[in-house]
């Protein structure tokens, strides 16, 4: 017994030795051999930024801002932005609730100005710093300054074939037997080269005309008084109304003039008034 004991005692005490000395026990699968020393595994703990975002990974994308209004679009909050970018000199058109390419072409400037994308659609951002530097506009403002609905027609206009042409609304209407066909926004000459005012008649019309004195080309020119014609402007179109005719009737929309020009002809009456 005390033999036992004491072969019993040798072995415990190898055990404890193997264990400290790290030796492994046979795999499960049962093959023998020594017990193999394997490194220890470092494991690679990425780091963790501190707003919790994952390192590496594409940030998530920040909301854009909601569009308002872009072009093609019209209306009264159109019209407002428009008289809202012409009291900063980004818009020299008059309103005409119309977004076209020259309101997009102002609010892009406004934007590049102020850091934003330029766009040239008014998103929630692009409207909140514009109502910061301007005033909410009057009714001269929206509707005053040219390109508003067209004036009530002169009475010289009620009877026959006329274009009805309104300088205080910078408007044309064509009139047939009273009833209004189309309208059109339209301007006039300067100071010093004012458009004639009364009673006219087309007396010629010249689709592809050159003007003679001015050597600027004015296309579907129907001419009313002398060298005044009404026309297409392409100053017109791209600069607005911060210029003027040397006396004619410009018009700014090509298409629009395009199809007056194929319906009024040579005698119809021309009316110019304020």
């Amino acid at each position: 017994m005390g033999r036992s004991l004491a072969v019993l005692a040798v072995t415990a005490a190898l055990a404890a030795v193997a264990a400290v000395a790290g030796c492994t026990a046979q795999p499960a699968d049962g093959q023998g051999g020594g017990a193999e020393h394997r490194p220890p595994v470092h494991i690679e703990v990425p780091h963790t930024p501190s707003d919790g975002a994952t390192q590496g990974a594409t940030p998530a994308p920040k909301p854009s801002a909601a569009v308002l209004w872009a072009r093609g679009d019209s209306g009264r909050q159109v019209r407002e932005l428009q008289a809202r970018l012409r009291q900063l000199a980004w818009l020299f058109d008059g309103p005409t609730g119309t977004y076209d390419d020259l309101t997009e072409n102002a609010v892009k400037g406004f934007q590049g100005k102020r850091g934003l994308p330029r766009t040239g659609e008014v998103d929630s951002v692009t409207w909140q710093r514009l109502l910061k530097m301007t005033h909410e506009p009057g009714t001269w403002e929206l509707y005053l300054m040219g390109g508003q609905p067209a004036a009530a027609p002169d009475p010289r206009c009620m009877t026959g074939r006329v274009l009805c042409i309104s300088k205080t609304t910078r408007t044309l209407r064509w009139m047939i037997g009273g009833r209004t066909v189309s309208t059109m926004a339209v301007r006039f000459g300067t100071q010093y080269t004012p458009t004639r005012e009364g009673v006219f008649h087309i007396y010629w019309k010249s689709r592809h005309h050159v003007s003679t004195i001015y050597h600027s080309p004015m296309p579907y020119a129907m001419f009313f008084s002398g060298g005044q014609a009404v026309h297409y402007s392409y100053d017109f179109a791209a600069r607005g109304y911060a210029g003027g005719s040397h006396g004619c009737v410009n018009v700014r929309d090509e298409a629009a003039i395009a199809a007056l020009f194929s319906q009024v002809r040579t005698g119809d009456k021309v009316v110019v008034s304020w």
